[in-house]
């Protein structure tokens, strides 16, 4: 299996809609219901919203590919907002990490991985970051084999009306 990792351009807004809605939805179906999951998925995976990440010149987004398709995405920005003590370094937080169940176990997450810390160390960042869901142990193993550690730090991150919680988790570069 050929896999190519490729930026998403603006006009692949609609195509990275769906592939967005399906792998969050396939994440997290059964953890909120299936009313907050649609609202969830269409407010923030919506091909506008999508297109206004991509035309983000600070932001970092890019496809799996697989036979001429995408197979999984990431998207990647130097963004302080979520957890402001990260203020301390430079720091580079991975938004988003998503692979179609089909391609899970094939090598295509740590593929995107390793772009995203491929590029903090090209950039000189001196810390990565990210969120992941506290119930979300499959993530949290796969990080750790990274080095991300837990950080102490939380966020409330509901879907829809569903209160969820994100730790967010941490690798130091230097």
């Amino acid at each position: 299996m050929h896999v190519t990792i490729k930026k998403i351009h603006p006009s692949e807004a609609e195509l990275l809609s769906v592939l967005a809605k399906q792998t969050f939805y396939d994440t997290f179906v059964g953890t909120c219901t299936e009313e907050d999951m649609d609202s969830f998925l269409e407010e923030y995976f919506n091909v506008p919203q999508l297109k206004k990440e991509l035309e983000d010149t600070d932001s970092f987004n890019y496809f799996a590919i697989v036979d001429n398709r995408p197979a999984g995405y990431i998207r990647f920005k130097e963004d302080y907002d979520s957890l402001e003590y990260m203020k301390k370094w430079k720091a580079l937080e991975l938004k988003r990490l998503y692979v179609s169940k089909e391609f899970h176990g094939k090598g295509i997450a740590q593929l995107l991985m390793n772009t995203y810390l491929d590029y903090a160390i090209q950039h000189k960042y001196e810390a990565v970051w990210l969120g992941v869901w506290e119930f979300n142990f499959k993530a949290q193993k796969f990080y750790s084999k990274y080095g991300f550690e837990y950080s102490g730090f939380e966020h409330p991150f509901p879907v829809g009306n569903t209160p969820q919680t994100d730790r967010w988790y941490w690798k130091f570069l230097t």
